[in-house]
């Protein structure tokens, strides 16, 4: 049987634009992670790992017009956002050549021979070791930052892990000229180009989690696809970590009092938040408590002014658009359930943006309305009006997990009178906003772009420094004679590393 194409497709059309490839079988999915696997030491000196991956920076910086019209061409996101997206990409590869280059990533601890303790310590070293090949499924919405040159491939291969990536099939001609460039930039560095390898198709994703030289997987996409890779990585002779993204309503609650106070901003602020990218960033608040009376009507009448204003947007395929347009108007039709603003099709290949409102106490138990506590992928928002704070509370504990929550207050309740509210909000989500909007997500030390399950499958962050830890292991060296140790445990410390001696910081 010959081998399925794979088609770049225009989603302003849904006309097929070119042939990029052809599916990976299971055979050449081996060859692809046994050949990860054969390079993986060539990653191991730091120095040069940083500088690979600054050059794959300036490479795809340099290439940012190709770059830019291919993944336009392919997503529809337009130039503006993904320029915006090639700089995060960039500067996402350069932050991680500055974490690899300082080392404290290796959390490094000795602690020295100690007869006089009780037990007696022997002479322990520790630090962390790369897994291994890393699988990464890149994501359809981010066709740079999270895809093939993304913060999953730039944080495994800083850990020093090769990595094979299961390209998106909605930007196979991005991913192909990406990896082109992450390949050329090993290669300036003398890495062999299979540090980094692409392959296509859905068998072969399957195939990836699979394989036992894969040591470990990094996914963002939908809670269907991700949890059936995670029970695939769980169920395997030799389970690997599964380190998936998988979906998030990102529940925003407005007091009364900030309502009152600001409700045209607060309106205005949600309404472009909740359209940006036609609806399509993990972050999406695509969950809001608004109080009833006339502050929140006040602020849906702002929400009302700005989605109405919005344009027709073009989704990502014409798959997710399908989904979309379903998924609202079942939405739509639950009692008690109305649309200010209707979501739906804007015309043959593009949506309308749009908001739902329901009484809160709709939500407080189990029943057909739990649908508006699923997220839907796309340019829409349920707004649940609440008469009082027990309503929040009673469906806040209902709520799955999430990237974030937000919380919008007044300036009198910075007093510290809103910090129940904070609290409440802190178990369901990895990262908490207070007067702002979670679209967005800074690359930076003390970011955390994870959260319960379903957001995330495990505890640790896909963005900021922290997010190379998922591709370490420690290890600890006992009684080791001098020579024999890695030079990053040596007592001279060659490399001047950050680490702990004895307890204490050196």
């Amino acid at each position: 049987m010959a081998a399925a194409p794979v088609w770049s497709v225009d989603p302003r059309t849904g006309n097929p634009r070119e042939q990029v490839a052809v599916e990976a079988t299971a055979e050449e999915v081996d060859r692809a992670v046994r050949a990860a696997h054969a390079v993986r030491g060539a990653l191991a000196d730091r120095t040069v790992r940083a500088a690979f991956l600054r050059t794959a920076a300036d490479l795809l910086a340099e290439a940012q017009e190709h770059v830019i019209e291919a993944a336009d061409a392919e997503t529809a996101l337009g130039p503006a956002r993904l320029t915006g997206e090639l700089a995060r990409t960039a500067a996402q590869l350069r932050a991680f050549a500055e974490v690899v280059e300082e080392g404290a990533y290796l959390d490094i601890h000795i602690d020295h021979e100690d007869g006089s303790r009780t037990p007696p310590w022997p002479d322990l070293r520790r630090y962390k070791i790369p897994l291994g090949v890393v699988a990464v499924y890149a994501a359809s919405n981010f066709p740079l930052a999270f895809s093939v040159p993304g913060g999953d491939t730039a944080s495994a291969l800083a850990a020093g892990c090769p990595v094979v990536v299961k390209a998106h099939p909605d930007h196979p001609a991005t991913s192909e000229l990406c990896a082109s460039l992450l390949r050329r930039a090993a290669a300036r560095h003398g890495l062999p180009e299979d540090v980094l390898t692409v392959v296509h198709g859905f068998e072969a994703g399957v195939e990836l989690v699979k394989h036992p030289l894969v040591s470990a997987a990094g996914f963002t996409g939908s809670v269907r696809g991700g949890r059936a890779l995670f029970d695939a990585a769980a169920a395997r002779p030799a389970p690997i970590p599964f380190h998936g993204e998988l979906g998030s309503l990102n529940p925003v609650v407005v007091t009364e009092a900030a309502a009152t106070e600001r409700a045209e901003q607060i309106g205005a602020g949600l309404g472009g938040s909740m359209t940006m990218g036609a609806g399509q960033f993990c972050t999406k608040p695509g969950f809001v408590f608004a109080p009833s009376g006339e502050a929140g009507d006040q602020l849906l009448k702002s929400l009302t002014e700005t989605v109405s204003g919005t344009g027709a947007g073009v989704m990502l395929d014409h798959r997710m658009r399908e989904a979309f347009v379903r998924g609202v108007a079942e939405r739509a039709a639950l009692p008690d359930v109305e649309a200010p603003v209707t979501p739906g099709a804007g015309g043959e290949h593009t949506v309308s943006a749009g908001f739902l409102t329901v009484p809160a106490r709709r939500l407080a138990e189990e029943g057909p309305h739990d649908a508006l506590l699923e997220e839907c992928f796309g340019p829409v928002t349920v707004v649940a009006r609440y008469d009082s704070a027990d309503e929040v509370t009673a469906v806040l504990s209902r709520l799955p997990g999430n990237l974030t929550a937000t919380l919008q207050i007044a300036t009198e309740e910075a007093d510290g009178s809103a910090a129940g509210l904070l609290a409440e909000l802190t178990p369901v989500a990895g990262r908490v906003l207070v007067n702002g909007w979670p679209t967005g997500v800074a690359v930076a030390p003390a970011q955390h772009h994870g959260g319960p399950y379903p957001a995330t499958t495990s505890t640790s962050t896909s963005v900021g420094a922290t997010a190379i830890e998922r591709w370490l292991r420690p290890v600890s060296y006992q009684s080791t004679p001098e020579a024999l140790l890695p030079a990053e445990l040596r007592e001279d410390n060659p490399q001047n590393l950050p680490r702990r001696v004895d307890g204490r910081r050196a």
